[in-house]
């Protein structure tokens, strides 16, 4: 049984057990968290899509740590003028276990 939900402007298609790292949460560690924008359930009856969203449906899991992405280099650089900006910036994630799925 697999799900497919939306959170932070993206979509991930999750199982029970799966680790995914989605944009930062504000639930702290430890916690519970619950996504209901729940776009598509695979189960054994089939294969369910809503429109846009299921109603009922629901995905659990637990925040497990709060972590940063890699550090990406912003460089702006204009030739002749002698205008240069370095730049860094490391994104903030959330790493959540997925726990269960309601459909």
């Amino acid at each position: 049984m697999y799900a497919i939900i939306e959170t932070g402007g993206k979509q991930y298609k999750v199982q029970a057990g799966d680790v995914i790292f989605v944009e930062k949460l504000s639930a702290g560690e430890g916690d519970s968290v619950t996504f209901d924008k729940v776009l598509a359930v695979s189960s054994d009856k089939g294969f369910v899509t809503g429109a846009p969203l299921l109603s009922g449906a629901s995905v659990t899991g637990k925040v497990e740590k709060h972590v940063k992405g890699e550090k990406i280099i912003v460089f702006h650089y204009k030739p002749k003028k002698n205008e240069r900006k370095k730049q860094g910036h490391r994104q903030p994630y959330t790493k959540v276990t997925i726990e269960s799925i309601q459909a």
